[in-house]
């Protein structure tokens, strides 16, 4: 086990029991309950040039938030010798445990992904006052607590314009893994998105999957099961839809297998560029993807805690601080019109200009 090194008593940042930090090029994942390894083999790697993440019940290879945050973390360890390790919850029963273990590590810096760790991080971070914690689209109130938010609905504006204005069907579509704030906010933003294009053009452009005036949609239940995103998407794509956003981890996974299975359907990925994290026989029916840059807001943060800036002040990613933005269009570049990309470029100057208001009562 890891062995907790001693604590200061204020958030005065009294140098903390350092360890020898061994780099590595790899770094062990921790299943929930087993022992945490350390790099050098000596448990006394702790202290304020350390972190360690725990994982919402998706798991690490998420191809979403849990994939990206881990990416800011191994930033953080390559460039700024902030020694890193994951657990990995792959249950709900898993992730109070696994914090637990983050906690005692001793490490300085626990980062928690996901609204599922809200709880248990609230929890230790109260009993842990100096301890550093972050979660990632969550928000927790506490001294020693930074909410690590995205206004992506903001992004997903961008996107359900292009996919209005893409579609040959007039029916475009979005599902979600569960109906929660950091999943509708990007439904509310497509939605909204795809209103303003029918506005600007005199098109009807119906969007399937989601209502952002009753805050309900389509929703698989789950971030993991693939057949199940299959499922659903398929039948989106039954009822019309020639474009759909799936917002909903790995489960999209399953959205983009049947958009390759039918002819002419086109997928947005969301969290990061699925052109990078998909496997490559997907790269055909990417249109784009809403971007969340948590790998640079973790990183930011994890060497906040180890220079005495670290502060509790929520971090909000937005079009305007480059938080949030669309992915490239990648091999369906020639299916964007130049009339339609300059058009989405003019939506994104006005967002951030403040000309174009993006709402949802998800909105960070």
């Amino acid at each position: 086990m890891l062995v907790p090194s001693f604590r200061p008593s204020s958030r005065s940042r009294a140098p903390r029991l350092l360890g020898a930090l061994v780099a590595v090029s790899s770094v062990a994942l921790l299943a929930a309950c087993s022992a945490a390894p350390s790099d050098s083999g000596d448990d006394a790697t702790t202290g304020e040039h350390c972190a360690r993440m725990v994982t919402n019940s998706g798991g690490l290879d998420d191809r979403s938030f849990n994939q990206s945050s881990w990416a800011g973390l191994q930033a953080a360890q390559a460039d700024d010798g902030i020694e890193a390790q994951v657990l990995v919850s792959t249950s709900e029963t898993d992730l109070a445990p696994n914090v637990d273990q983050a906690v005692a590590s001793g490490c300085g810096f626990v980062l928690t992904v996901g609204y599922e760790l809200a709880a248990a991080t609230q929890e230790q971070a109260a009993a842990n006052p100096d301890i550093d914690f972050a979660i990632v689209d969550e928000t927790v109130e506490g001294d020693n607590v930074k909410p690590i938010l995205f206004d992506t609905a903001q992004a997903s504006y961008l996107a359900g314009y292009l996919a209005a204005g893409v579609s040959k069907t007039g029916k475009v579509a979005t599902f979600g893994g569960g109906n929660q704030p950091p999943v509708t906010l990007f439904m509310d933003g497509f939605s909204d998105g795809v209103d303003a294009y029918n506005t600007a053009h005199g098109t009807a452009v119906e969007v399937l999957g989601w209502s952002k005036e009753a805050q309900d949609g389509s929703f698989t239940g789950d971030f993991e099961d693939v057949n199940k995103g299959k499922q659903l998407a398929q039948a989106l794509i039954d009822q019309g839809a020639d474009v759909v956003m799936p917002v909903a981890g790995q489960v999209g996974e399953g959205a983009a297998s049947a958009a390759l299975d039918a002819d002419g359907v086109s997928v947005i990925w969301v969290d990061n560029d699925g052109y990078d994290t998909l496997p490559a026989e997907y790269r055909p029916i990417l249109l784009t993807s809403v971007l969340k840059d948590t790998e640079a807001a973790v990183q930011q943060i994890a060497v906040s805690t180890t220079d005495d800036s670290f502060t509790n002040e929520p971090y909000v990613g937005t079009l305007e601080n480059g938080g949030v933005d669309i992915a490239p269009f990648h091999d369906l570049a020639s299916s964007v019109s130049a009339e339609l990309s300059a058009e989405v470029d003019a939506l994104r100057d006005q967002i951030v200009a403040g000309d174009v208001t993006v709402e949802s009562p998800s909105a960070p």
